[in-house]
């Protein structure tokens, strides 16, 4: 009974509070709606942008991961921060120059509308096939592990994946279609906070338990009887062999970090572009803590369990449900609640901007007023979130949550940052080139994937493939814009930074990043193969 209430207790804390703080917010008008009336401070913007990409995907599909592989699977946060800091220093800039409020109008100038449509739907197709229905399904999981929801409820497991599933969809879609960004952005700091104190708990009480009461024997345990998962440095034909951290590891975060619209929204909604620069260097430091939260228990599990749980998707709840106290089940039960809307809200959210401002207005109906836009946006949210919840159970019939998840958005990811880079680094690429380069790009992917991660033959990590993939299409576009040169000149297609305005020590602070990166790979290198 304690635990139901502190859970109630917290998750309407949290509601309460960004609505006291954004009722009064303008959302009849775009700006107010979709960028927060850029009034987005950089604590806001890192909190934000960490509770965007933290959610159960994660917490269970990573740890997952770790159960099974190790620590090698810190790539996807440690190589994170790297790529925030080229958002902060080269693209962040760019888009402040702009003044924009989504990535396809951005390449508007860049190459012309319709490639920022076909983008637009690009970008909307991959978040109903992939980022929507993994959150949603990943949080069911995590819900009915902590709560016993089959045996609270009376009913089977499947159905009450559909329940949990419909209620995180429903929560999640009231706070993004009708608080608009700025009430995604506070809900996602105050839950942050809570994530922060629950995700490092975990760990600790896991680490404790493994050490009959002490912190350091269990963290001995692990050092002394499985070092080898200590080791982030992957061997030829394991999950992450080391190499694919410069070709398809480093590509899909730089997308991720600097081009999905989930993501970057937040920076777009920001005071000013030193806030903006601030709030992603405070969440670049922030990620390198993340294999503490989404590593570490994974590894703690398969020390506790052993290599026998039927799922490696159940390492995380079985270590949850084995080490935390039911004082804590409901503070963390809604934690975890306040995680998984964040990550829904967001990205529903940016889907709504997507369809109102690309979609809608950029095709439909170029006269559209902003009211008109904003509301438009907000039926296709509710729309997309029907889509998404009707999909998400399905997905459990996937062995590997995580993998699934990068490899679905590698498909289109990669030819999308492709062609955002080149525009960026060239304006001799025209835009009939740009939209061959996409179609030519995603088509490649998609085939090599059914050809078993093979392309033109040669079989590779899928990761190397993904890289391949970008070096092919890059090349592409450089060839057929001597067939098809641009008929612009260089300064009306020219994607120049914002200089003025930056903030003093992003480049400091970048720099001792990317530093620590390469300390803490060192680090457990060192251990695991002592």
């Amino acid at each position: 009974m304690f635990s139901l209430f502190s859970f109630v207790a917290f998750t309407a804390m949290v509601a309460i509070v960004s609505y006291l703080k954004t009722r009064n917010d303008d959302h009849a008008h775009g700006k107010g709606y979709f960028l927060a009336g850029n009034t987005l401070s950089g604590w806001v913007i890192a909190g934000s942008l960490m509770l965007t990409n933290l959610s159960t995907e994660q917490l269970i599909g990573l740890n997952g991961n770790a159960y099974t592989h190790g620590a090698q699977v810190m790539a996807w946060e440690i190589i994170a921060a790297f790529a925030m800091v080229v958002m902060a220093l080269y693209f962040f800039p760019r888009y402040w120059k702009g003044q924009i409020a989504t990535v396809p109008e951005f390449l508007e100038k860049r190459y012309d509308k319709q490639t920022r449509r076909i983008l637009g739907a690009v970008f909307m197709f991959s978040i109903v096939t992939n980022m929507l229905p993994f959150v949603l399904y990943s949080g069911a999981i995590g819900m009915n592990t902590l709560f016993n929801v089959p045996e609270l409820l009376g009913v089977s497991t499947g159905a009450s994946m559909w329940i949990m599933v419909w209620a995180i969809g429903i929560a999640g879609g009231i706070y993004a279609i009708f608080g608009g960004l700025r009430a995604v952005a506070i809900s996602d700091s105050i839950n942050g906070i809570g994530l922060l104190l629950g995700g490092l708990l975990v760990p600790v009480l896991g680490l404790i338990a493994l050490g009959e009461g002490s912190l350091l024997a269990g963290w001995g345990a692990i050092v002394e009887n499985i070092p080898e998962k200590l080791d982030p440095i992957g061997k030829p034909g394991e999950n992450i062999p080391f190499s694919t951290l410069f070709t398809g590891m480093i590509l899909i975060n730089v997308y991720y970090w600097c081009t999905n619209q989930s993501i970057v929204q937040r920076t777009f909604g920001a005071k000013s572009l030193k806030e903006g620069q601030k709030g992603i260097l405070i969440a670049a430091c922030l990620k390198l803590a993340g294999p503490i939260y989404l590593v570490l228990p994974g590894i703690i599990a398969f020390q506790m369990f052993g290599p026998d749980l039927a799922k490696q998707d159940m390492a995380y709840p079985s270590l949850v449900a084995a080490v935390l106290p039911t004082a804590l089940v409901g503070f963390f039960g809604a934690v975890i609640f306040g995680a998984i809307l964040s990550s829904f809200n967001s990205i529903l959210h940016s889907s709504s901007t997507l369809f109102g401002l690309d979609i809608y207005r950029g095709m439909m109906n170029p006269k559209a007023t902003d009211a008109e836009t904003v509301r438009m946006g907000k039926r296709f949210g509710i729309i997309l979130a029907v889509i998404a919840m009707s999909l998400a159970p399905f997905i459990g019939k996937a062995q590997g949550l995580f993998d699934l998840m990068k490899k679905l958005a590698a498909v289109t990811n990669v030819p999308i940052l492709a062609i955002i880079l080149v525009g960026m680094l060239t304006t001799r690429v025209s835009a009939k080139v740009a939209k061959i380069a996409l179609l030519s790009g995603i088509g490649l992917f998609a085939l090599s994937w059914m050809q078993g991660d093979a392309i033109f033959g040669l079989k590779m990590h899928w990761l190397h493939v993904a890289g391949a993939n970008f070096v092919i299409i890059c090349v592409l576009m450089l060839v057929l814009s001597k067939v098809f040169p641009s008929d612009k000149s260089s300064d009306e297609v020219a994607l120049k930074p914002e200089t003025e305005g930056t903030w003093g020590m992003a480049k400091g602070i970048g720099f001792t990043v990317i530093v620590m990166v390469f300390l803490i790979y060192s680090f457990l290198h060192h251990l695991g193969s002592a």
